[in-house]
């Protein structure tokens, strides 16, 4: 079967553009570069969607000695600026990274304290993994080819059968301070890596230039396309349209008259395309839909899963199926908090997703911008995990570890800017 391969958008007069707008200081070339490749991977949907990945660069800066410029929280790839890669003191946050086991807050601390501009963003929350990769180029993707494989239940193998060392394998650890020690300490295990393959989770590569980097990033992309081809498996491309109905004015209705959350407005984005009805058309749709998401990011914004129905309910049928959502949700939520070490204050429970049997996906939200972000990423989880149930089997991340993400003080506050 013919192969669609995500491609490698470098381009040497743009890249050399980019470094001589930059000045004559090498820091700042460097940084050009890093603001150059953070816009190619962010412009291609299917490498990272909605503010998803982070890059970095470490350099030498005048008085400041060795520096990192790290992704700035709320800041997107696809457009990024030199403001949306804070600068930090690089040997103070190692040092201080790995002193001793950290709390989220002491983590946000120690990177606060160490940035060399006070008022810009709180870095990535994944900074103190990319400042103990000692590469001088690190990428962090979350590829759609990639993650029909990283959540598969043998993804470990997987890899090392695709890209035998080449990539090292972390088993999912916990975004932040606990996967920043733990995959460095595999990294260095591995000393000969060009990448880490982070199962439920996603790509990082490195390099010693712009371009190694992200030209290893493109190259396991593409090989882990080629070996789902080799399977006979094609991830379905994105050919959506809005979709019109009028059930969905009777939805955005009894949404609103469910819950406070929607008291301000809402806005649905409702889409159908091939992708979309070949996802609903799944002979276990009800199992599939909602046995989670496909990376630990994605519970943030579409909660940990979907709302299913028919297309053709009453008023009062649809108000049912949002109280059972509800239900649903606050057992999730009982269940996840029983394990929590600190109390936690249960959130809405309302979907955010809306999966149609007979109409299509919508994403809700309280703006149109949220609504657009929380289908896009709906569109793409429906793409991986249509192509990794043909692979296998989609075996995301398992409740207890959704709700650890989705009530994580660090990514609500991310959330909330």
């Amino acid at each position: 079967m013919s192969v669609s391969l995500t491609e490698n958008r470098w381009n040497d007069d743009d890249a050399a553009r980019w470094a001589n707008d930059a000045g004559d200081d090498p820091a700042d070339r460097d940084l050009a570069l890093r603001i150059y490749t953070s816009r190619l991977i962010g412009g291609d949907p299917d490498l990272v969607l909605h503010g998803g990945g982070n890059t970095s660069v470490k350099t030498m800066r005048g008085s400041n000695g060795a520096v990192m410029h790290v992704k700035g929280s709320g800041w997107d790839l696809a457009t990024i600026e030199a403001p949306g890669l804070p600068g930090l003191h690089l040997e103070a946050t190692r040092t201080g990274g790995r002193a001793g086991a950290l709390s989220d807050p002491q983590m946000v601390a120690l990177l606060r304290a160490n940035l060399l501009d006070p008022e810009a963003p709180n870095p990535s929350l994944e900074t103190l993994l990319h400042g103990f990769l000692p590469a001088k180029y690190v990428d962090h993707s979350h590829a759609t080819a990639v993650l029909v494989l990283a959540n598969q239940p043998d993804a470990d193998s997987i890899c090392r059968a695709i890209y035998g060392k080449r990539l090292a394998v972390v088993p999912y650890v916990m975004p932040g301070y606990d996967l920043s020690i733990a995959a460095a300490r595999i990294a260095e295990a591995n000393p000969g890596c060009e990448g880490l393959w982070l199962v439920n989770h996603g790509l990082f590569t490195f390099g010693d230039t712009a371009r190694d980097s992200y030209d290893r990033m493109i190259e396991f992309v593409n090989m882990a396309e080629r070996h789902l081809a080799s399977r006979g498996i094609s991830i379905l491309p994105t050919d959506e349209r809005p979709r019109e109905d009028p059930f969905l004015d009777l939805l955005k209705e009894r949404l609103q008259a469910a819950g406070s959350v929607f008291t301000d407005g809402i806005v649905i984005d409702a889409r159908s395309g091939p992708s979309i009805d070949a996802f609903l058309a799944h002979p276990s749709l009800a199992d599939l839909a909602t046995r989670g998401t496909v990376t630990p990011d994605h519970v943030i914004r579409v909660k940990p899963f979907p709302l299913l129905l028919e297309g053709m309910e009453s008023a009062d049928a649809i108000d049912s199926a949002l109280k059972q959502f509800g239900r649903r949700y606050e057992a999730y939520f009982r269940a996840g908090a029983a394990e929590a070490k600190e109390a936690k204050v249960m959130l809405d429970c309302l979907p955010r997703v809306v999966q149609i049997r007979n109409i299509g996906m919508v994403g809700i939200g309280k703006t149109a911008g949220e609504a657009q972000i929380i289908a896009d990423l709906t569109s793409q989880s429906m793409r991986v995990m249509l192509a990794a149930e043909s692979y296998g089997r989609f075996t995301p991340l398992t409740p207890s570890q959704l709700f650890k993400m989705e009530y994580w003080s660090l990514e609500q506050a991310k959330l909330g800017k």
